[in-house]
């Protein structure tokens, strides 16, 4: 009998069971769903039945640097007590540690994964963890730099995660302007959500979007309908430069010094430590952000893990 996305799903959410031994359990049992369960049963995997059908909304993301690379993560729970609870807590950071001395190329991957300090994989810690506390706790999320000057950032106990990387002239990884310089920026983006890194990384269809939209506002406006097309295109262009202004870590005002954009004020630190610093990227998780959206593509994404899609 053959199996597809869905039944995954709807086992993982039936037993608790991460998606690969789901997998698993449906190959051995010829995709015979009751089958699959007491599989999973006398495997001790499905001890945790039916919590992962739960919704985890609450949790942590962390970030933290280490000497193999720097990583940051999500992991979800149900209820924000459960997110504050110092096991919980202490499984995030080493999970993320996992991540960063690893490397893992996808979830799948980092499930298989040797857990911190025992002789669990990173699934048999997880599914003790559910076990030992009752809820539904999802690995949601992570990623990793494993090169150049990395920054981590984590605000109000795991709300919000922030990783940044720069790339800096050899020595000035210890100095302490650059240093406070990414702590900054790590800051910045944790307050200002940026979108992008750069205005050069705002992709043309975006921009034409942008405009658009800008181009109709200006023409339901009784004030500016009349206006010639030639005024009316540098009136856009105008908003355009504040579109950047707002959703660009690089183009907007550094917080700390708001007469400034924080491209200036990186070229200032550069000048004044001598040598060159250049932001490469970050990444910014804020706990549960698209989650119910992710939830509705989930059996999409277990398709294309499968090679379904």
């Amino acid at each position: 009998m053959a199996f597809t996305a869905a039944d995954v799903k709807a086992l993982r959410e039936m037993t608790g069971v991460g998606m690969l031994d789901c997998k698993k359990a449906l190959a051995e049992t010829d995709g015979d769903m009751d089958k699959a369960v007491e599989f999973l049963r006398e495997k001790g995997l499905a001890a945790a039945q039916k919590k992962a059908g739960r919704i985890a909304a609450e949790g942590m993301a962390y970030a933290e640097v280490f000497s193999d690379g720097a990583a940051l993560v999500e992991v979800n729970a149900e209820t924000d007590f459960v997110a504050k609870n110092d096991k919980f807590v202490e499984f995030v950071k080493d999970v993320c540690y996992v991540v960063g001395k690893w490397g893992p190329v996808d979830m799948e991957t980092l499930m298989t994964l040797p857990y911190r300090k025992t002789g669990l994989t990173v699934q048999q810690a997880l599914q003790e963890m559910v076990l030992t506390i009752g809820e539904n706790i999802q690995i949601r999320r992570f990623t990793r730099f494993d090169s150049g000057m990395s920054i981590a950032y984590n605000h109000m106990n795991g709300r919000i995660g922030v990783l940044l990387n720069m790339e800096v002239s050899a020595g000035l990884e210890e100095n302490e302007k650059v240093i406070e310089l990414g702590k900054d920026l790590a800051m910045q983006i944790a307050a200002m959500n940026p979108a992008y890194l750069d205005k050069s990384n705002v992709s043309q269809e975006t921009l034409d979007k942008e405009k658009e939209i800008q181009l109709l506002t200006l023409a339901n406006d009784p004030k500016m309908a009349a206006k010639p097309d030639k005024v009316k295109e540098g009136i856009v262009m105008g908003k355009l430069g504040k579109f950047y202004e707002e959703n660009c870590l690089m183009q907007q005002a550094f917080v700390k010094e708001n007469k400034i954009s924080v491209e200036k004020h990186v070229a200032e630190v550069a000048k004044e430590v001598g040598g060159s610093i250049q932001v490469k990227a970050f990444y910014r998780f804020e706990k549960g952000e698209g989650l119910e959206k992710k939830e509705e593509n989930f059996a999409e994404e277990i398709a294309k893990q499968l090679g379904q899609a």
